[in-house]
């Protein structure tokens, strides 16, 4: 995995391309796949206070003996933690579980817009960014207007927008403003969740010409559109292959391909409402 691209942040921080979630995997689950991961070559983790296992995850990061400089290490701030002073608690919080000094990318994981704490959330971001203990800030579930909110203000613009992406939800607008006030994308649930997704003739199709899985082609698909790419998984198998994307490349006729995909069907939860 050395070869695979990074994103430079607009901090300045570069940020690997492709990166493992640990979402709705328990700590003892996140350690042996954060674990795997780093085994493998991966060096960019997701983790959430919601997820119940930042502990795992920083156990992990510490047993592998790597540089904390080699490590890109992401967490989040659950919506029950909102509000700037409440933010500042849950920051530390998250830290010490993790067993780190600073994390290299602090998101708040839901806007709630109708609870409206999000911007003082957000002042609390900028704070800890300031003071160096996280490297880079930004945002994930937020929508145009919630962005829009944020940048009405004298503030950091978000570094990143972790959102739900895949060929079937592919959210072109949002995606657009990204590009136009240097936010980053980043993929959650890039897989889908699998099964489906993965069996539509269109991906089967492109995988069998590259001698690769239908999950390859999709993640080469948000590599080669600058996306971040965060799957999740716990097993070493799917972990390894997940990372093996460089012997390969989609042509234009099938990155259009995939593009046709796009039915704008969420698979997840939406929390904003």
């Amino acid at each position: 995995m050395s070869g695979l691209p990074r994103v430079t942040l607009n901090t300045g921080t570069a940020m690997p391309q492709l990166g493992l979630g640990v979402g709705h995997l328990t700590d003892a689950q996140a350690a042996v796949a954060v674990s795997t991961a780093l085994e493998c070559g991966y060096r960019g983790i997701d983790t959430a206070a919601v997820y119940a296992n930042e502990r795992g995850t920083g156990r992990a990061l510490a047993a592998s003996g790597l540089p904390r400089a080699d490590l890109f290490v992401t967490t989040k701030l659950w919506n029950a933690d909102q509000g700037h002073d409440r933010t500042l608690r849950a920051f530390d919080t998250s830290l010490a579980a993790l067993g780190v000094d600073y994390v290299d990318l602090y998101l708040i994981h839901w806007p709630q817009p109708a609870r409206g704490l999000y911007p003082e959330s957000w002042r609390a971001l900028e704070r800890v960014h300031a003071e160096g203990r996280a490297r880079a800030i930004g945002v994930s579930n937020f929508d145009v207007p919630h962005l829009e909110r944020l940048a009405s203000g004298p503030g950091i613009v978000p570094a990143v927008n972790q959102i739900e992406l895949h060929p079937w939800y592919q959210r072109p607008a949002l995606r657009a403003h990204h590009r136009e006030h240097g936010i980053a994308t980043e993929a959650y649930s890039p897989l889908g969740h699998g099964g489906d997704l993965l069996a539509l003739p269109v991906l089967t199709a492109i995988a069998d010409r590259h001698g690769v899985s239908a999950a390859q082609v999709v993640l080469r698909w948000n590599l080669q559109l600058g996306h971040i790419a965060i799957p999740r998984s716990a097993d070493p198998d799917r972990i390894r292959r997940n990372a093996d994307l460089l012997g390969f490349a989609l042509d234009d006729a099938e990155l259009a391909a995939v593009a046709g995909l796009d039915a704008g069907r969420r698979l997840g939860p939406d929390l904003n409402g």
